[in-house]
């Protein structure tokens, strides 16, 4: 029994808390992504290098003498006018064609690429990684948790609820959530579409950025990291159903749960098969997710 206690105590719920922090900043990534698929009906596969060129951003100007709580605050807002010129420059370029899905996904798809030359050109190969900005553990209920991911964990949980009540209690989601129903219809009532749907990119680009930001103590800081990380965003938004917030809180805990509770008991080398067979699975038994809609878009 004492064994038993102690697994708990000090590799169960310390793995726990490590599965929650990682998802609550893949629940940030994959937010801006069914923010941006769900209203906006754009997929945008070059979601991973904004969340990296965040990450780099808090690199440079943390090099500077910005400090961490500082950029928290002004990485997302250099981010929303890169995102607001991608919407207005390209994507809205595009998005009138009969076939914009495959268009705006090849498009972006482009755009990654180039980003992700542009962060190796400027910044280098090399990995880099921040010092924590929170160091330290605490101790809760005989545990021992790292301070920073505790934060982390907070951090995310304030975020997700305040996007979902902007989004959903206030005038300036009304306002975008009309025009991704029927933008003519919003805008024949004075509703200003095309600034509503560049915003909201720009702002599901913030918070991508601001993933970047949050992880980057954690994981490091290197030119693929959008690349290895967006796969998991996007598992988690097919399995919660594209367009919902909600889903995509609910898988990304759940599916970063899992995959850090495997590495318990098989290798670290198949927690991503576990992943994407859960995707498929859920696929095949409700193709449109857990919480999602059948026929969007």
């Amino acid at each position: 029994m004492t064994m038993f206690l102690d697994y708990i105590q000090f590799v169960l719920a310390p793995q726990m808390v490590t599965g929650l922090s990682l998802g609550m900043a893949v629940v940030l990534v994959a937010l801006g992504l069914t923010i941006i698929f769900g209203l906006l009906d754009v997929i945008n596969m070059a979601h991973g290098e904004f969340y990296a060129l965040g990450a780099y951003l808090a690199l440079a100007l943390g090099a500077s003498g910005v400090s961490f709580w500082l950029l928290i605050v002004i990485v997302p807002l250099l981010m929303m006018p890169i995102g607001y010129v991608v919407e207005r420059g390209l994507i809205q370029r595009v998005f009138n064609m009969p076939d914009r899905h495959v268009t705006t996904l090849l498009l972006t798809f482009g755009l990654g690429l180039v980003l992700e030359e542009g962060l190796k050109v400027v910044f280098g190969p090399t990995t880099q990684r921040p010092a924590t900005p929170i160091p330290g553990a605490v101790e809760v209920m005989g545990v021992i948790l790292p301070t920073y991911r505790m934060f982390l964990i907070g951090l995310g949980a304030a975020i997700v609820i305040a996007v979902a009540l902007v989004v959903n209690k206030t005038r300036l989601g009304a306002m975008v959530r009309a025009a991704a129903f029927d933008r003519n219809m919003a805008a024949s009532l004075g509703v200003p579409v095309e600034r509503v749907f560049a915003g909201t990119f720009a702002f599901g680009v913030a918070l991508a950025g601001l993933a970047g930001v949050l992880l980057a103590p954690i994981y490091s800081v290197f030119p693929t990291m959008g690349r290895d990380f967006i796969f998991l965003a996007f598992t988690v938004v097919i399995v919660g159903g594209m367009g919902s917030i909600a889903g995509a809180v609910v898988a990304g805990l759940v599916i970063t749960q899992i995959q850090a509770l495997s590495s318990l008991v098989v290798s670290p080398v198949w927690s991503d098969p576990i992943v994407f067979s859960i995707m498929v699975l859920v696929l095949v038994l409700r193709p449109q997710g857990l919480f999602g809609r059948l026929g969007h878009g």
